[in-house]
């Protein structure tokens, strides 16, 4: 209730859950932001095979795509690298100045692959040029998540945190269905000889251009009360990255640990499934891309809603019910997946709905390990770092154990890593109600 007296910030009211209009407003800007730059990180998945044909040798059928996933996984590598620049670069500048900074190295890349030549026309450089630019996008996603985290759950009240934080992943499956509905519009409307000569790189300008819109949103929004507190009170860090390794292990393990079996079955379910369903079943790629963009829109409508969820029971049951749901269902849900589109949207959509339990949490339980002047380096460089080691190899691994005819083990990656979360969320200390600043 207002008073005449300058109210405590939202996070010292264990009853606030009430979102003001500032505060939704931060929400609205930070989700729409982080929504175009994942358009242009997921295009390079969506189209990896056309991408294979175009800046590598044709005639080298699976092993291009394998060098075009490798380009993918390598522009993981600059994840962590990126989280630990950019992350501490916005717990010392502010995270408004990290986001704007983001969003436009993603959406200069972007415009960069969609006009870079071809294989044909200029030999190895192609593919340099291509990895130079997945490189550059690799940085920028590694501070994103971070920088997108921390500024989110800051922006909430103390009893919407998780709501608030489920939006940044909101944004990253919006993202996602973007690229996807482009592919799917590709895909089917363009014929092969189109879209391989401009289809694919007409879907990138216009996430680049998307890209812009978003950093014009980001020089509007003002900083977070949390990062404007910990500058004003003297808790900023000269060496954010030292002080989160110094004064704050423990949190950056849980982190990494958290991440594991998320980034996994994400990267496979939300990003991957319809090249892996098209290359082991032979579905055309246009009927897997629909499946995915249906799910996509589930996925996406019901993150809000599991936010809540986890606000109301806590992280940690909302959690281990998504990795315990892969350790028992990884084996049943990869073995019915057929040539039939009912059966790879039945597979994905189980899938995105566990992976509720982890992404309408991610954000929430990370920033809740940090207090706000080590906050987005402590999200980002752990986050990154098991991101690059599970997630940016997942296609990689996947399309290789089909190649190698070990189809039938990739139930074992997924379930193990599953298990390994769960432990990480059965132990990990329940933060729902923890003072946050």
């Amino acid at each position: 209730m207002s008073t005449g007296t300058p109210s405590p910030p939202a996070e010292a009211t264990p009853a606030t859950t009430k979102l003001s209009r500032s505060q939704r407003k931060a929400i609205v800007a930070g989700t729409v932001g982080n929504t175009v730059e994942w358009v242009d990180w997921a295009l390079y998945s969506i189209f990896a095979a056309v991408i294979a044909d175009v800046f590598f040798p044709k005639s080298e059928g699976a092993v291009a795509l394998l060098a075009t996933l490798a380009v993918f996984a390598v522009g993981f590598v600059m994840r962590p690298i990126g989280a630990a620049v950019l992350g501490a670069y916005a717990d010392r500048n502010g995270r408004k100045k990290g986001l704007t900074l983001t969003i436009g190295l993603m959406a200069g890349s972007s415009f960069v692959i969609a006009l870079a030549p071809g294989y044909e026309t200029t030999g190895i450089v192609a593919p340099v040029v291509l990895l130079l630019a997945r490189l550059v996008q690799g940085f920028s996603a590694g501070g994103e998540f971070g920088s997108s985290s921390a500024f989110l759950v800051e922006s909430a009240a103390r009893g919407r945190r998780a709501f608030a934080g489920s939006w940044q992943q909101v944004s990253v499956g919006g993202g996602v269905l973007i690229a996807s509905l482009l592919g799917t519009i590709c895909t089917s409307l363009l014929s092969e000889d189109a879209l391989h000569a401009w289809g694919w790189r007409a879907a990138f300008v216009v996430g680049g251009l998307l890209g812009l819109l978003g950093l014009w949103l980001r020089v509007s929004v003002e900083d977070t009360q949390s990062f404007n507190e910990a500058q004003s009170s003297g808790r900023s860090r000269s060496n954010p990255l030292k002080a989160m390794f110094v004064e704050h292990p423990a949190a950056a393990l849980r982190v990494a640990g958290i991440t594991v079996a998320g980034t996994l079955t994400y990267y496979i379910w939300v990003n991957y499934l319809p090249t892996y369903a098209n290359l082991t079943t032979g579905i055309p790629l246009e009927t897997a891309l629909l499946s995915q963009t249906l799910c996509l829109i589930v996925f996406v409508v019901a993150l809000p809603f599991a936010g809540i969820l986890s606000d109301r029971v806590g992280r940690k049951p909302t959690m281990s019910v998504f990795a315990g749901g892969f350790v028992v269902l990884a084996w049943p849900l990869l073995h019915l997946m057929s040539d039939s589109f009912l059966s790879v949207f039945l597979v994905q959509l189980v899938g995105v709905l566990l992976i509720l339990g982890y992404s309408a949490n991610c954000a929430v339980i990370m920033a809740e390990q940090f207090p706000p002047e080590v906050r987005a380096t402590g999200i980002a460089l752990p986050y990154a770092l098991a991101v690059a080691l599970f997630g940016g190899t997942a296609p990689y691994v996947t399309t290789w154990l089909n190649e190698a005819g070990h189809r039938d083990q990739l139930w074992i990656y997924v379930a193990g890593a599953s298990l390994v979360s769960l432990i990480v969320y059965l132990t990990m200390p329940e933060t729902k109600d923890k003072e946050f600043d």
